[in-house]
This record gives structure tokens, sequence and C-alpha cells, in this order.
């Protein structure tokens, strides 16, 4: 055979085994095209899923904290937002995704109520939610390998608060009468001082877990009349019986005299005020620091110069709060008008009796019971704190050893102090009560907020004031 077709032949063979290697080169790129776009699927549908099940539990977790929530109104704002068929995140290639079985769990997490003070007082003792959902994906290439759809599943878990949310500007009203001054030494007490020094303990906390400027700045910076620079939570204090504006200081200087005390005039003149403390936001030096800055006025007034607060429970004017409640909802309204996005925040700390004598409200009728008036004085602090409720002020309530009676001025109808306290709070949830000090009954209990302490009750306060977040799944 000549040279010429020994070549040809070893061509024609060559191209043969080109032939069969393309072929099987055509195979391999195919099924991993295939399975590149079957897993990309695949991929897709998980994230789809994952973002889902995140709306899902905090949706979940924000119902929990609603007044009046149960499992089943939760389980039902949990399945609103899940990819199920007729929901509000349903995906047009998941194919009958689901919540799983035994989903959503109620949790009572150690972590969420040391890391924000969320007690657990959601449906069946919970303080956060655990949602799962499992969804089929087909596929298309890979049915080659004899699969037809791959199963997926997500899982998320949320607390009921623990987020951070608008700017508040909150105006805490502190019952200053004589009372005040006498010692909490009930059995559940965890203060063992004067009420009034274990009112400002519990102001403490709150102030120490609230954001005086933003979370991105190391230092809170210069402060120009009690405020920061980039300034968020603002605080404003507020007591009765009101003081002359002449000696207001006397409640934040630390000084051996008391600031002068006067009555529940009507008209309120202009040389007495409730407002002893104006908005502030320099009681911290910066987001992350652990101790109030007692060179403020805000800080003095409840940590002192020497560990004592310089704020006075002075009295002798007897009980009246509902011209207290009004002052402070018009300087909130007033300071929200300056800071836009803002939520305004109403606590007021009371054992919830109101007594004042016409000698105290100069001015006032005694005939009408309708403000300002000296019948029905508790009926008037409840209509007092549910207008600032309607206009749209979070009122929150501390009744602080209420009595299980009281309210005398109140007889048509009747009403105790600790219902007093209850009604003026927004709504159920917002009541608290710490039953077990000097004075109080173990009759006035918040069904919503089981914690009776004044250091729990403000730790969970400071943690209602933030909302539902994602937490890490498997957070005990």
């Amino acid at each position: 055979m000549n040279r010429d077709n020994r070549m040809g032949l070893k061509n024609r063979h060559s191209r043969g085994q080109a032939l069969v290697l393309v072929s099987l080169m055509s195979s391999l790129l195919f099924g991993l095209t295939g399975l590149v776009v079957d897993m990309g699927r695949v991929y897709s549908d998980q994230s789809v899923l994952n973002a889902s099940t995140q709306a899902a539990a905090l949706a979940g977790a924000y119902a929990m904290a609603q007044a009046g929530a149960s499992t089943t109104s939760v389980t039902t704002a949990v399945t609103n937002y899940t990819s199920e068929s007729g929901d509000k995140n349903v995906s047009a290639f998941l194919s009958g995704a689901t919540l799983a079985t035994g989903y959503p769990i109620f949790a009572c997490l150690t972590t969420v109520t040391n890391s924000f003070g969320t007690q657990c007082y959601g449906p069946s003792s919970s303080n956060a939610i655990v949602v799962k959902q499992k969804a089929s994906v087909p596929v298309l290439f890979l049915r080659i390998f004899g699969t037809t759809a791959v199963e997926v599943s997500s899982l998320a878990t949320a607390s009921m608060k623990g987020a951070v949310t608008s700017p508040y500007n909150l105006a805490i009203v502190i019952d200053t009468t004589a009372s005040m001054n006498n010692t909490d030494s009930g059995s559940g007490s965890d203060c063992n001082n004067t009420r009034i020094s274990c009112a400002l303990s519990g102001v403490q906390i709150l102030l120490k877990s609230l954001s005086p400027c933003l979370t991105s700045e190391t230092t809170c910076g210069t402060v120009t009349a009690g405020m920061v620079a980039n300034s968020v939570d603002r605080v404003s204090m507020f007591v009765f019986p009101p003081v002359t504006t002449a000696t207001v200081a006397d409640d934040y200087n630390c000084g051996s005299t008391n600031p002068t005390i006067t009555s529940y005039a009507t008209p309120f003149p202009g040389t007495s005020t409730y407002q002893v403390i104006p908005f502030s936001s320099d009681y911290r030096t910066s987001d992350t620091a652990t101790s109030l800055r007692t060179a403020s006025h805000l800080g003095a007034a409840v940590v002192g110069t020497s560990g004592t607060p310089c704020l006075k429970a002075v009295g002798g004017e007897g009980t009246f709060y509902a011209q207290a409640i009004y002052a402070a909802q018009a300087a909130l309204v007033t300071e929200q008008g300056s800071f836009a996005n803002s939520k305004n925040v109403m606590i007021i700390l009371s054992d919830g009796d109101a007594n004042a004598t016409s000698a105290h409200m100069p001015g006032a009728s005694t005939t009408t019971g309708t403000y300002i008036s000296t019948l029905q004085q508790c009926h008037q602090a409840v209509t007092a704190a549910q207008a600032a409720a309607t206009a749209g002020t979070l009122v929150y309530t501390v009744a602080y050893g209420a009595a299980a009676s009281g309210c005398a001025t109140d007889t048509s109808p009747s009403i105790t102090p600790c219902q007093t306290m209850e009604h003026m709070a927004s709504n159920s949830a917002y009541f608290y009560s710490d039953y077990a000090a000097t004075g109080g009954t173990n009759t006035c209990i918040s069904a919503s907020q089981p914690v009776t302490s004044l250091s729990q009750i403000f730790q969970v306060i400071a943690g209602d004031l933030t909302v539902a977040r994602l937490i890490p799944n498997g957070t005990t």
C-alpha cells in the first residue's frame, strides 16, 4: 500500500474517533448545562422560600406583641405571609409550598429576655416564634436521572421585640407627692429604698436602653441646651404637684433646698410648671455607653452626683394628675413638630389615687365632675390619658403599690386606683403593676404584663419600644 493510501486510512480513523469524542463531550456538556439550569432553579426558589419564611416569622412576632394576641391570631398572621397558595408571598415557581407540620412554634427564649428585656408574655407564654416552610421545586434536565423534583425547606426565628424603629419623644410623668418619700419594703420589692428613689432607679434602666444619638457615632458629641447633634430618643421629665419655674433647678442641681410646690390652679399660671426637665438627649455620651451622664440635668435628676437622685418628692398639694397629663401631651406634640417621623410616648408612674381638695385646686369646679373639677378626679386622669392615646401617643402606666381602694372623689361610677392606672394605658398591654410594693394589693395585677418589680417593668418598657426582629435559628 502506498504512502498516500495509508495516510487516507489514518485520517478516516481519526475522523471517527473525533465524532465519538464530540458526541461524548456534547452529552456531558448537555448534562452539565441541565444540572446548572436545574440547580439554578432550586437556588432561586430556595431564596424565595427563605424570604417568605422570614417575612412570615416577622409577621408572627409582630402579631404576638399585640393586645389580645392568641395562638390562632398569630398563626393566621404567619400563614398570611407564607408562600402557600393564596397567601401574600405565593410564587408561581414554587410548587405546593406549605407551612411545615407543627409550625409555627411559640418559644420562650432566655436570650431574648436577657438581650432585649422581652418577657414571655406572648401566646403560650412566649417571646419568640419559629416558622418552617417546605416546597417542591420541579426540575427538567435531572429527570434523566429519575428525579422529577427537589424538596427544599426554610427555617426562620423572630423575637417579639429587639429592632430599633423611629426616634421617640418620651415624657415621663412621676408622682412626687409626699407618699413617695415612704420606704418601699414590700416582700417583692427589689429596691428597699424610698419610693421616689425606687421609681427613679427604674427610669435609669429605661434611659440606659434608649438611643441618645445615632448608633454609627462613637460619641454623641457637643451638647447644646441638653441636646446632642443627630439626637434620636429625646426624654423629658414631668412631676406632680407642679413646682415654681424659679425653683425648678432644685430638682436637678442636688442642692440642699427643695423646689417650691404650687397648687393645681386654674388657669394654670406661667410661673408654675410640671415639666422639670425639658426634652433632652444628653443623658448618655454615646449609644453604647453603659452609664448615664450625670452632668446632664436628666442624668442628675435620676442618678444624682453622689448616687442619690436630685429629684425631690416634696408633696403638700395632694394628688391630681390630669393636669400634668395634659401638660405632658402638649409638650410631646410640640416636640414631635420639630422632629419629623418621631413617635410620642408617655410613661405615667403613680399609685393611681387622686385626692386633691378644693384648696389644692383653686379655680376648679366643685360641682361638674368634668375637667377641671374637684370631683371625679380619677376619671379625669383617665380621660386625659385616653385623649393622648387617641392623638397617637403610646401611653404606658405603672401602678406603683396601687391600693385596693381610693379615688374617693369618684362616685359615679366608682373606680379604684388600680383601675384608673389600667384604663389610662393605651391598652392592656401597656399597663404594668408593681403590686408587691408597700401599700399595693395582689388584686392589682396586669393580665398582659406579668412582670412585677420596677426594674423589670422599665426593662420591659424599654424593650417594648422596639419591634419584632429576626434572630439566629437555634437561639435558646
